[in-house]
């Protein structure tokens, strides 16, 4: 086991150089100049030279790669040229909003999906079936900002439960934290309820016809404890899997929210630093994000020793 987990840490080098190369190649490559945006639109050609060669955007690009890829081999991610702050600060300020908002929207997820899910598996071909199918046609088919602007109309500014836009940080109350978070995490959720909970029922279907299904209810147990101590447990590998690769999903919807409740983290930073051509931020950004997203399938693989004990490494 150590050894695997070595070997998939190991494994993380040439993930991140590729990301790397890929995010670099992509930003140079692509139309648009920081300098010119900086420098605004009475600039004269000269000056947005000099900001040119003060940000070393006049170097060849196979040396701003080697000069940028060993300042993130040392730790130092570079300073924004449009915040005018180094992307360590700007990142860790706006870690907070975007983890809470992350974390809070996999807790409704998982915590409502599943169950719905057994539920659809063991009520299969009822209206409770069909209803739980439906949401799940409708979570993939409706985009996340349309349901945001929805829910915003209705909770928001016909009902008055939450406030419209903002966040408001932990260590400024928990009530307002939450107040703030809770119609972004329903929002973003609605997606990931409907992917979770389909998998779930068909992995549950999947077992519910097994030998060891019909021998636990021929001894008598109960059907809550057959579907969620015996049906459920069987049918984890896949949806741990789901929920693993509804990461990847989350980073994409994290940006769409956050633009849409106003709310100040990593996503709204990465809209920001895309619309000011701010280099050093985007590819700061993309790679914590691909690192993130690597360990959690890490995690995720190590988890299925856990549901399944026949899968060693």
């Amino acid at each position: 086991m150590i050894s695997y987990i070595l070997r998939r840490l190991l494994a993380i080098v040439p993930v991140l150089f590729t990301v790397a190369v890929m995010v670099f190649l992509m930003l140079r490559l692509t139309p648009g100049d920081p300098a010119a945006i900086i420098a605004g639109d009475n600039a004269t050609t000269q000056q947005i030279i000099d900001i040119r060669t003060k940000l070393g955007l006049e170097q060849p690009i196979l040396q701003q790669f080697f000069i940028w890829l060993g300042n993130i081999v040392r730790g130092d991610l570079g300073e924004s040229f449009f915040f005018r702050k180094t992307v360590w600060e700007l990142i860790s300020d706006r870690l907070e909003p975007t983890f809470s908002l992350a974390l809070l929207t996999m807790i409704i997820a998982v915590v409502v999906a599943i169950p719905l899910g057994v539920l659809a598996a063991y009520k299969q071909g009822t209206w409770i079936d069909r209803i739980v199918m439906g949401f799940s046609v409708i979570g993939f088919s409706v985009p996340v900002f349309v349901i945001g602007y929805l829910m915003i109309y209705v909770f928001a500014i016909k009902l008055g439960w939450f406030p419209v836009q903002g966040y408001q940080r932990f260590a400024n109350g928990i009530g307002g934290f939450l107040q703030s978070l809770i119609l972004p995490a329903f929002t973003l959720s609605v997606i990931y309820i409907a992917l979770i909970a389909r998998m779930t029922r068909t992995s549950v279907l999947e077992v519910l016809n097994e030998d060891y299904i019909r021998t636990a209810r021929a001894k008598g147990q109960t059907e809550i404890k057959v579907l969620f101590q015996h049906a459920l447990k069987n049918a984890a590998v896949p949806i741990a899997t789901v929920v693993g690769i509804g990461v990847a999903l989350l980073i994409g919807g994290v940006v769409v929210t956050e633009s849409v409740y106003s709310i100040p983290g990593l996503g709204r930073l990465t809209v920001d630093a895309v619309l000011a051509r701010d280099f050093p931020v985007i590819q700061a950004i993309i790679l914590a994000f691909s690192l993130v997203y690597v360990l959690i399938n890490l995690l995720v693989d190590l988890s299925y020793t856990i549901f399944d004990p026949r899968i060693r490494y």
